[in-house]
């Protein structure tokens, strides 16, 4: 279908009378952004425009003289579809499209669009179902009479009873409740994998970021696995876990999970809440980063917009979020050097290539180094007995030597945490012991 991308920027008056705008981002990425939404569920956009809007209007939010102008260009480009960057009312909505004579959708209605295309499992589907039927509630239009039931009430003249818009609300709301229903058997789900996960402590590093930042890549390249990867946006929709080692042979759970993006629709947020609550059992958070994208600051602040009202304060992610600052081979070469130099001296930040590896050894060493914690050095030895630990230990430890004795038993040197040390002596002696000869005995 072919399609035109309206983005208007609405103007704000500051206290000093000095007109702003309301936005933080820049009017093009923001219409470059709306284009490839649109572009990710094949359609052909023929038109983008950016209209200034200093005084919203109830009825259509554009002015006349706008809209006219519009419409002169929906019909030259023979465009049937208006994407309008903007959340509309419903009444905005039904106005304009009755002017251009055109389907017209907002920003959330192309978000669920687009969410509905790329949801591949049961749980996806029931979240993007409801997520549409709540937006879709307040939308009902009817503007026929027809389908009302001829009598309603008592007596003998009643009135027209229940119309055909308050059948389909009543239709959608108990739509509404069996999804919800549904989908606390998926929290309740997903709660109960989350308990079996920490029976089996490896620790969980979880990717975030926005939409089309790099992260299924990344994903690909740390674990090997066949995530969708392309170059569009919301590529991935639902989350992905698998295993994979750490440079020293420790095992970890790294978590995909959906892309964010600015102004996310309020309904996305609390359908999708059961997969974004994977990031709030993370105990490490990777923010991956485009930083060949010129609005990569504004992107970071929404996704820590996103972050906080999930529960991550700013405090609490400095503890556990590393930034990744990825797609730095897209930038010019001094700028790249620049960028690995700054990053190299912050701390918190590694540089990578997703595509081409530059970086991720580094990356993976800083994981490792996060996660390690006070690491404890000791020596054991495990008896004949307790050999089945050994790939328990090889997961969970860092072995620096070995030993095979003569009696069938083996010594180990072991760097380990002291959470694992306390797990390491209950599973040598069935329960907590002394000290550390209580093992080598």
């Amino acid at each position: 279908m072919r399609a035109t991308v309206v983005v208007p920027v609405l103007k704000s008056r500051s206290r000093g009378g000095q007109t702003e705008s309301a936005s933080t981002r820049t009017p093009e990425s923001r219409l470059e952004e709306a284009t490839g939404l649109a572009q990710a569920i094949d359609l052909d956009v023929v038109n983008g425009q950016i209209v200034p809007v200093n005084d919203p209007r109830p009825a259509t939010l554009l002015g006349t003289g706008k809209i006219e102008e519009i419409k002169a260009l929906l019909n030259e480009r023979d465009s049937g579809l208006v994407i309008v960057d903007h959340p509309l009312t419903p009444v905005q909505q039904r106005n304009l499209e009755k002017e251009w004579n055109a389907k017209v959708i907002d920003r959330t209605g192309l978000i669920l669009e687009i969410f509905g295309r790329r949801a591949s499992t049961k749980e996806g589907t029931l979240q993007v179902d409801l997520a549409h039927l709540n937006y879709q509630k307040g939308r009902l239009v009817r503007s026929w009479t027809h389908l009302e039931r001829q009598r309603g009430g008592g007596g003998f003249m009643g009135g027209p009873g229940e119309t055909q818009i308050e059948a389909d609300r009543r239709l959608l709301q108990d739509r509404i409740i069996k999804l919800e229903r549904e989908l606390e058997q998926v929290v309740r789900t997903r709660q109960l994998h989350r308990a079996k996960r920490r029976k089996v402590p490896h620790p969980i590093v979880a990717l975030v970021g926005y939409t089309n930042a790099g992260k299924s890549t990344l994903f690909n390249r740390i674990t090997g696995a066949g995530v969708l990867a392309e170059d569009m946006l919301f590529a991935t929709l639902d989350p992905t876990l698998r295993r994979m080692k750490l440079p020293h042979g420790r095992t970890v759970i790294l978590s995909d999970t959906v892309g964010f993006i600015s102004d996310l629709p309020t309904h996305l947020v609390a359908a999708f809440r059961a997969t974004l609550e994977e990031v709030l059992e993370a105990d490490l958070i990777l923010h991956v980063r485009d930083m060949s994208d010129p609005d990569n600051q504004a992107q970071s602040s929404d996704v820590m917009q996103i972050l906080g009202d999930l529960g991550i304060d700013e405090a609490e992610a400095g503890k556990r979020l590393i930034e990744v600052w990825n797609k730095i081979d897209r930038l010019e070469p001094e700028v790249h050097d620049a960028m690995v130099q700054k990053a190299a001296g912050a701390g918190n930040v590694v540089a990578v290539s997703a595509v081409s590896g530059e970086g991720v050894d580094t990356l993976m060493e800083e994981i490792s180094r996060r996660l390690s914690g006070v690491m404890t050095e000791t020596t054991i030895r495990l008896p004949v007995d307790k050999l089945a630990l050994l790939p328990w230990l090889y997961d969970h430890a860092i072995v620096d030597g070995r030993e095979d004795n003569e009696d069938g038993s083996i010594t180990l040197d072991l760097r380990l945490s002291e959470t694992e040390a306390t797990e390491l002596e209950r599973r040598i002696g069935n329960g907590p012991k002394s000290s550390k000869e209580d093992w080598e005995r």
